[in-house]
């Protein structure tokens, strides 16, 4: 019986088939691959095969890795120029999907730079902060480089290894950086639906069953309603968890939607009707960087009301609010301590969060003071609150040396 590798592709796995299709464009000598393959249901569950199938198309116009078990001489970077996928059901006995990608190829290891585009301007903000700059590119990567001025680092331990946090980068800055493919996932910004790691945004989730994680934090949806936010502790998650409020307590949402879905950052958006016999709506995008302690939210309301986001069990704080963020007085019974803020003033909720009155917006950041009083340069609460104003959007490209 054959026994078949796999195709890494991005964050999907398939099947590896004999063949691997290169072409060479005479007018622009670009190299090119076409994979085409079959996933099968059995002997995948159905729905794994339905995620798939979904997450082949989600490729399109992706910058992506793609390692393979047999034909190792193809691993590289490339380009995802097509997608397809055929869906066949044989009356509910099997169900198979015909899958097709075309590839424009960069170069293999040792021929691309990873370069971060960190475009845009500092988060806008009410306490004259500054902000700090900074860049967490994939774990194992080498040779950063970020121009003439060199950035101070600091690590953290992560579910997939340790990554690297590059801090105080110059304005303007797009670092450059090598990886070697097979490691460019690691430390990535995921989303996982019903337990299965999603490709793209055209993706249907559910509105309770989804994970959003980078391997330092994890966010879950609770059964009423709140974030469990939980902080990796070196060997284990260690949880705290966080009531959304427009006014009242948000109990559950209706929807789930991928806004963003990048290795450097995703982003989910919750949606719910705004009340009973109410128009309108209440919207929450929640997002995680490669490399950040933060998870980053924006509430937003139809209409004004009071938007709050707090620790469903308090805790003691000492009132930094003028400072735009609050940190737990004590640490906890992980030897953390719990953090928020905002860009924008705000008033100390009593359980120790972000509250704002007669608003249809509110942003704040939820996230662990890992190692509470002991926490490490880079960790502390007045520095995360410092990387959250100074965050930068961040796109990825392939760039051959």
């Amino acid at each position: 019986m054959t026994t078949w590798g796999a195709i890494r592709i991005g964050r999907l796995t398939l099947r590896e088939t004999t063949t691997g299709e290169e072409g060479l464009n005479a007018q622009t000598g670009e190299r090119s691959l076409k994979l085409t393959g079959q996933e099968a249901s059995p002997p995948l569950p159905a729905a794994e095969l339905l995620a798939r199938h979904d997450s082949v198309l989600g490729l399109h116009g992706a910058l992506v890795q793609v390692t393979f078990d047999d034909k190792t001489g193809l691993d590289g970077y490339y380009g995802v120029t097509d997608a397809s996928a055929v869906l066949r059901n044989e009356q509910g006995e099997i169900q198979t999907s015909d899958w097709s990608v075309s590839l424009k190829r960069f170069g293999g290891p040792g021929e691309v730079d990873i370069q971060s585009r960190l475009t845009g301007i500092k988060r806008a903000n009410d306490f004259s902060l500054s902000g700090e700059a900074w860049h967490a590119p994939a774990i194992g990567h080498y040779a950063y480089s970020a121009g003439a001025a060199i950035p101070s680092s600091m690590t953290r331990a992560t579910v997939d290894g340790t990554i690297t946090v590059y801090r105080g980068l110059t304005s303007g800055t797009n670092p450059r950086w090598g990886c070697a493919p097979a490691d460019y996932p690691l430390g990535r910004a995921r989303l996982l639906s019903m337990g299965l790691e999603r490709t793209g945004t055209n993706q249907q989730l559910e509105a309770s069953g989804w994970e959003l994680t980078n391997g330092l934090v994890r966010v879950t949806p609770s059964s009423s309603g709140t974030l469990l936010v939980e902080a990796w502790g070196g060997t284990t998650w260690e949880a705290k968890d966080w009531t959304i409020s427009d006014g009242t307590p948000i109990t559950g949402w209706d929807s789930a939607t991928l806004v963003r879905n990048d290795y450097e950052q995703t982003v989910i958006r919750l949606t719910r009707e705004q009340g009973p016999n109410e128009t309108g709506r209440v919207v929450l995008d929640i997002g995680l960087r490669r490399g950040s302690r933060l998870v980053e939210c924006y509430l937003q309301r139809s209409t004004s009301a009071t938007l709050s986001a707090y620790l469903t069990a308090g805790e003691a704080y000492t009132n930094t609010a003028s400072s735009g963020y609050l940190v737990a007085s004590s640490n906890d019974a992980d030897g953390n301590k719990a953090t928020c803020g905002s860009a924008r003033s705000f008033t100390a909720h009593a359980n120790l969060g972000i509250s704002k009155a007669s608003v249809t917006a509110l942003d704040c950041y939820l996230a662990a003071v890992v190692d509470g009083s002991s926490a490490v340069s880079g960790d502390a609460a007045t520095d995360l609150r410092n990387q959250y104003v100074g965050a930068l959007p961040e796109q990825t490209m392939a760039i051959r040396r």
